[in-house]
């Protein structure tokens, strides 16, 4: 499918300072993690213990603003971290971060490394265009609890990323649903790259180059296109 993704009013003026860098790709080639993948997570946690130098995480200004904003549509920061977040306590534990699979582990690298929520989509599998929105909490989120497929809806207000068959990721970027990630099989993706102030948008920039130099070295002749911020 064509990518297309749409930023609702209601979320601007929630975050007025987000800004995102979206990445297209297709003609991807993705498999098992390999030892190439493992050394780059391994790699991006160096980076990371480099950049907060002592902080934990959530001490990192980035990382602060994004709890701010959690805050504001309800939800709770410290149980309900954004993915940047998450992945970076990971990175920091005895656990080290985890290894999915070459498209899952090379995304994960970019936000640890750059403190950034990374998101990847099967565009192949998202229906319709994607929209960031805050819900009215009738929609749905399709997701296994206990090896069962089971039916969530998000807190009316909540920021969430959704296409025409419903949510595909709960609470901005904290949660992602299993009916679009990225499997092995995927061919065709959208990778999200997500700040807020006071990062520049240059430094998403970067991350984002840094990813597509990525995903065309482990993907070689994917047809990638980076899009401007928004």
């Amino acid at each position: 499918m064509t990518l297309s993704l749409t930023v609702s009013d209601a979320v601007r003026a929630l975050a007025p300072g987000f800004t995102h860098v979206a990445i297209e790709a297709h003609g991807l080639v993705n498999g098992p993690s390999t030892e190439e993948t493992s050394a780059l997570l391994d790699d991006a946690a160096r980076r990371l213990a480099v950049r907060l130098d002592g902080r934990a995480p959530h001490e990192d200004p980035h990382m602060a603003a994004w709890r701010e904003v959690y805050t504001a549509f309800g939800a709770k920061p410290s149980r309900t971290r954004n993915s940047a977040e998450a992945l970076a306590r990971r990175a920091l534990s005895d656990a080290g971060l985890p290894r999915i699979n070459v498209l899952v582990d090379v995304y994960n690298a970019i936000s640890v490394a750059h403190l950034i929520p990374v998101g990847g989509e099967d565009l192949d599998l998202v229906q319709g265009g994607m929209r960031l929105v805050r819900a009215a909490g009738d929609e749905e989120f399709v997701t296994v609890a206990g090896g069962e497929e089971s039916v969530e809806h998000p807190d009316a207000g909540e920021v969430v990323w959704r296409d025409e068959a419903g949510v595909t990721c709960r609470r901005w970027n904290w949660r992602q649903g299993p009916r679009t990630r990225l499997t092995e099989d995927s061919a065709s993706a959208v990778f999200l790259l997500e700040s807020l102030a006071p990062m520049p948008p240059a430094q998403v920039e970067r991350a984002g180059t840094e990813l597509a130099e990525l995903v065309e070295k482990f993907s070689p002749g994917a047809r990638i296109t980076v899009h401007a911020p928004v």
